[in-house]
Formats: C-alpha cells, sequence, structure tokens
C-alpha cells in the first residue's frame, strides 16, 4: 500500500474516532428521556456563552435563545459539568425542596475554592443544619434586635456624615467599609487595632466579582485579591481563635458562640469549618449587602415619585419618633417602613444578586417528562421567573407598588432573591435592615444624584459595576 493511502487510511480513522467522540459528547447517555439541549464544544462547553456580559434591562441572550429553542428546561455544559438549567419556576421549587433528598447542593469548585474545603458551600445534611443554626446566632432577628441594630444604625449615620463632607463617593465602597466597621467586633471582639484592620481588609477584599469577570471580563486581579483576602483572612482568624481557647477568656461576641459550640459534646463541626464559617459570613454579608444597597438607591434615584413616597414615610418616622436624639428602633423598621419594604423587594427583584442555585442530583430524577441522570448538575434560574411579564406587569420598570397588599418578607416560587427551602439565606433579614436604615439617613438628611457617567450596571450574569456607583451627596438646608 502507497504511503498516500496509508495516509488517507489515518486520517479516515482519526475523522471517525472524533466524530464518534463528538457524538458520545452531544448525546450523554440516560436511563430515560433527557431534556433537549447542545452540550457546546468539548470540556469548555457554553460555559463563555452563558457568561457573556448582556445589558442590565434584559434576560440573557443565552437564556432567551436557548428557552425559545427547547423550552425552560434544557441541558447543556457549563464549567466541564454536565448541567440541566431550570428557568420554570415550579421545577426550581420542587429542585429545592427535595434538598438532602434526591439533590445536595453543588457549586462549581472554582466559585467557592478560594474559600477552601471547608466552605458552608460544601456542607450538605446535618452538617449544613448545624452550621446554619449557628449562623443565626450572627445574623437572626434576635441578636440584629439586641446587639447590631444600635451600631448599625450609628456607624451608617457616621459614614453618610462623611461622605457628604466629601461630596461625592463610591456606594458599594462605602456600604462595605460601614459594615465591616460594625459587624468586625460583633464578630471577633477586643482585638488590637493593627489586627482589627487588616481583618476588616481582608473581608472587604473579598468578592464574588472574580469569579464572573474571570469568564466574561477579565481574570488575574480580582482572583489574586480574593485568594489573597481567604488565605490572609482566615489565618488570622485562626491565630486568634487559638489564644483565645488557650486563655480562656471570655467575650460577647460570635467567637465565642463557635467556641461554645465546638466544645459541645457531639457537635457536627470542627474548628476549621467554624474559622471559614467566621470568614465567609463576615465577608458575604459586606459583599451582597452593599450590592443590594448600590441597587436600591440607584433605583430611588432614579424615579422621583418613590423617592417622594420614601421620603414622605421616614420623615412620618422621624415625628413621631420619642426621642429624637435616637436612631432607628426594631419596631420602626418592623412596622412602620412598609414602603421601604416594597422598595426593597422591588430592587431585589431586578437586581438578582443570586442569579444562578447549584444542586447536584444525586440520583436519576424524573420530573416534567424528562429524566435528570445521578451526577448531573442542575442550575436554578429563578431570574428569568422575575422578569416574567405573566407574573410580573411590565417586569424591567421599577415599580414598588406591584408589591402593595403583598406579604413582603417571605420567598415564593415567584420571588426567590434570597434562595427557597433549607438553603434560605441566613443574612436576609441583616440584607434588609442595612438597607433600611441607609435609605432612612439618605432621603430624610440629605440630597443626592448618581454620576450617570458613573453608575453603569451590567449582567455577567450576576449585577455588575464596571465603573462603581458613584453618588454626589450634601447635607439638606433644612437638616
Amino acid at each position: 500500500m502507497s504511503l498516500f493511502w496509508i495516509t488517507v487510511f489515518v486520517i479516515a480513522l482519526v475523522v471517525v474516532k472524533i466524530s464518534q467522540l463528538w457524538y458520545q459528547w452531544s448525546n450523554p447517555k440516560c436511563n430515560g428521556k433527557l431534556p433537549p439541549g447542545s452540550m457546546g464544544f468539548p470540556i469548555i462547553g457554553e460555559t463563555f456563552d452563558y457568561f457573556k456580559p448582556h445589558g442590565f434591562y434584559e434576560i440573557s441572550p443565552f437564556l432567551r435563545n436557548k428557552m425559545l429553542k427547547y423550552g425552560p428546561l434544557f441541558r447543556t455544559n457549563i464549567l466541564g459539568l454536565k448541567t440541566v438549567v431550570s428557568t420554570d419556576m415550579d421545577v426550581n421549587m420542587e429542585i429545592l425542596r427535595q434538598e438532602n433528598k434526591s439533590f445536595n447542593l453543588s457549586y462549581p469548585d472554582g466559585l467557592v475554592k478560594p474559600l477552601g474545603k471547608d466552605s458552608l458551600f460544601f456542607k450538605t445534611g446535618n452538617v449544613h443544619k448545624h452550621i446554619k443554626h449557628i449562623s443565626m446566632r450572627l445574623l437572626g432577628s434576635e441578636n440584629l434586635k439586641r446587639k447590631i441594630i444600635k451600631d448599625m444604625d450609628r456607624v451608617t449615620c457616621e459614614h453618610l456624615r462623611l461622605k457628604a463632607g466629601e461630596g461625592r463617593f463610591d456606594v458599594k465602597e462605602a456600604v462595605s467599609s460601614l459594615i465591616t466597621a460594625y459587624l468586625t467586633p460583633k464578630v471577633i471582639s477586643n482585638l488590637k487595632q493593627e489586627t482589627q484592620t487588616k481583618l476588616m481588609n481582608n473581608f472587604k477584599a473579598f468578592s464574588f466579582d472574580w469569579f464572573r469577570a474571570s469568564y466574561a471580563l477579565s481574570a488575574g486581579r480580582g482572583l489574586y485579591n480574593t485568594l489573597w483576602a481567604c488565605r490572609e483572612g482566615m489565618k488570622l482568624i485562626k491565630d486568634v481563635y487559638t489564644r483565645r481557647k488557650t486563655s480562656r477568656e471570655k467575650h460577647d461576641d460570635f467567637l465565642e458562640t463557635t467556641i461554645e459550640e465546638l466544645e459541645k459534646e457531639g457537635s457536627f463541626v470542627n474548628e476549621n469549618v467554624l474559622v471559614s464559617l467566621i470568614f465567609t459570613l463576615s465577608c458575604i454579608t459586606q459583599d451582597t449587602t452593599s450590592k443590594a444597597t448600590c441597587m436600591a438607591v440607584k433605583f430611588v434615584s432614579e424615579n422621583p415619585k418613590v423617592l417622594a413616597e420614601l421620603k414622605r414615610e421616614h420623615e412620618a418616622i422621624l415625628a413621631s419618633r420619642k426621642d429624637k436624639e435616637g436612631g432607628v428602633t426594631w419596631e420602626e423598621y418592623r412596622h412602620e417602613m412598609t414602603f421601604t419594604n416594597m422598595v426593597i423587594n422591588e430592587s431585589l427583584r431586578m437586581t438578582n444578586l443570586a442569579p444562578m442555585m447549584f444542586r447536584r442530583a444525586v440520583k436519576d430524577v424524573k420530573i416534567k417528562g424528562y429524566t435528570i441522570p445521578g451526577g448531573w448538575i442542575v442550575m436554578v434560574i429563578p431570574s428569568v421567573v422575575h422578569f416574567d411579564p405573566e407574573i410580573y406587569e411590565n417586569p424591567f420598570e421599577f415599580n414598588p407598588w406591584r408589591w402593595e397588599g403583598k406579604e413582603l418578607r417571605s420567598g415564593s416560587k415567584k420571588f426567590m432573591v434570597f434562595g427557597a427551602g433549607i438553603r434560605q439565606c441566613a443574612g436576609s433579614e441583616f440584607a434588609r435592615l442595612q438597607i433600611s436604615i441607609f435609605l432612612h439617613h439618605l432621603v430624610t438628611t440629605y440630597t443626592f444624584s448618581l454620576s450617570k457617567e458613573d453608575c453603569e450596571v451590567i449582567r455577567v450574569p450576576g449585577a455588575l459595576f464596571p465603573n462603581g456607583i458613584s453618588m454626589n451627596i450634601s447635607k439638606c438646608c433644612s437638616t
């Protein structure tokens, strides 16, 4: 056989093998009927299409095109994982209801790897339930009412007064700073000033933006900062943890709570898990709450009618307050800020800070006539539900009045901004309280506007501020 025909034969074999591999990749095995869809290129799948930046006031073009072609439940491959995407509110709720039964929490390693294997993101079952119970000792309503609201109000007021003196500031950076300022001593008290400053800097340096940027915009600096913050922050917390346990000193802080939990007989957690918990809670509260506050301020500033109603509500609170020198009380927050909570709900609905939630099928699961194979990832997408015109009229219009007469604090299959089921976010009340207090002082004491050139918001797929959210601010003449 001539060299020519040998070459042709080899090439043909390679083409056949590649075709076989491509077919196997595009048509995964399943003991049933897989949801329709496509798997993209081998390994990378359709990752870059999913994370491609798009406008804030639109559904992801990737999701929109897939839904038009395949419906609300389809298969793909994202981040190298065989994935079923659900944009169906009933399927979303069913998946989250079956937590620890047919599905387990399973975030991609790339998303939570900086937090380490002991992160609460990796914990399931009784361990997760126990960790959430511990978390509520810091972020639950009772502790917010007894130990946090007063300092939250005072520090927010002080920071706004300082920023008003400067005349212009970045909202996210300011809110992140004020949260770490009052929360860090609640987490670990009696630190030397130098140590506390280092710890606060670690908390503020952490952001999940690096993950979205690494696929959609640029990797590098954001990832480096996050890895550095995690490594240095957890090392510092562990050192303090060790000294506290050795000295047996007692302090009324969250660190003391975790030490007590660790020493209980039959505890589900160890020291590394609790160190990770302290760091993770401190980072996530400032990162997500500062973003949510940014968006609430942006929407309020762009809607004069909303701002006027918000001012009316908060000025009425000031007028009826018995202690004129006192700050926002728990009773005011819970019972007199109805419109404020409508604003917060609408802002959260439109922002979608948690645009996707990941679960792994622990066995083959039949749902809506399809089979989700065991081991596959399910990506729950609540944001599509939040923009469904059949559920929310003119869904891309900011309209707090759509919440009038409705339950404002509990989630549902139509409103899943803080997750659902046993994975409902432990910090949801904390975030609402901080946004409420920030808005209270902002609308009653200051005139403000956002710099149009510095308040762009895009989605990749979560909300991202390429240039920050810059505010011009000055004290009202009447205050």
